[in-house]
Formats: C-alpha cells, structure tokens, sequence
C-alpha cells in the first residue's frame, strides 16, 4: 500500500475496538478491504471523522504573520468480532533499546532554547560582562591598574587624527 495507517493505544476503548490515524484519501472501504487483505481482520463497523487543527500564526517573529490551519488528521475506529479482541501487547519497561536517554537529553536542550527565544533580547550586559566590570572597577579604586584613555592606545594620537 501506498499509505501509513498509525495504531493508537485507548485503554479506555473495550478490546473489541482498535483506533487507527489515517491519511485524508483513505475510505471505510479501502480500510476494510486492506484490514481483511493484509491481516484476515473482519472489521463489522468503522466509524471515521477527521480532527481538524488549531488556527496557528504562520512565523511569531514575522512582520506581518498570517494565521493558518495545519492540516487536519482523520481517525478511523473499528469495531471487530466480540471472538477477535485485540489487545495491545504490554508497554516495554526497558527503553534503552530505543536510546531513550538520549532522546529526553535533547528534549530538555530544545525546551530550554526556546524559553530562551521566549524571553527575547537580553537587555543590558550579561552577568559574566557585570562581574568583569566589577573586577575592573575594584582594581582601578584600589590602584593596582591605571586607567588609559583608549586613544591612548594609538600612540597618543587620538583616533580622529590618526591616518588610516
């Protein structure tokens, strides 16, 4: 088949139902013929509605965003013979085979650059920009630096009047 169908776990629905997301094109028929062709399923009823999306702005940081509506998902619910229950098997208790560490390690990563583009701009300087100040102002009160002019730096010509 040329389509992906996604098998949703509902512990609330009875065992004799199973939840599939769909693409849009796929009909109650075509889910029927290929349950019945692929897994030998008899599906007595099948229930579909498509979910639509949330209005979303298009960019947050554009000039002039736009709102748009993602593209809507459809669900397809199944009913099977009360002889055929389908029951999902137990949800695996070790996920280092799918390197699940790893995975809520960039998790983490991404939600913190994004509180940080949350927070905008920075303004004024930055804490390690302050205690280096600070550090430099204690030395110049105390004297143990003596403070130059940063024209001085060009050999006592100031900048205007320095030759490029």
């Amino acid at each position: 088949p040329s389509f992906t169908l996604i098998l949703l776990r509902t512990p609330h629905s009875p065992p004799h139902f199973a939840t599939f997301i769909t693409p849009l094109s796929l009909n109650k028929l075509d889910l029927k013929d290929y349950l019945w062709q692929a897994y030998g399923l008899q599906a007595l009823r099948i229930r579909s509605y498509v979910q639509q999306s949330k209005i979303m702005q298009d960019k947050p940081n554009a000039k002039m965003p736009r709102p748009h509506r993602p593209r809507s998902k459809k669900r397809m619910t199944i009913e099977l013979p009360p002889d055929q229950p389908f029951r999902f098997p137990e949800a695996p208790t070790d996920l280092s085979p799918w390197d699940k560490d790893r995975y809520e390690k960039m998790e983490r990563a991404r939600e913190e650059a994004q509180e940080q583009r949350d927070k905008g701009p920075t303004i004024g300087p930055k804490e390690e920009e302050r205690d280096k100040l600070r550090i430099q102002a204690r030395e110049l009160l105390e004297g143990k630096k003596v403070w130059k002019a940063g024209w001085m730096d060009y050999g006592g010509v100031r900048p205007e009047q320095a030759r490029v």
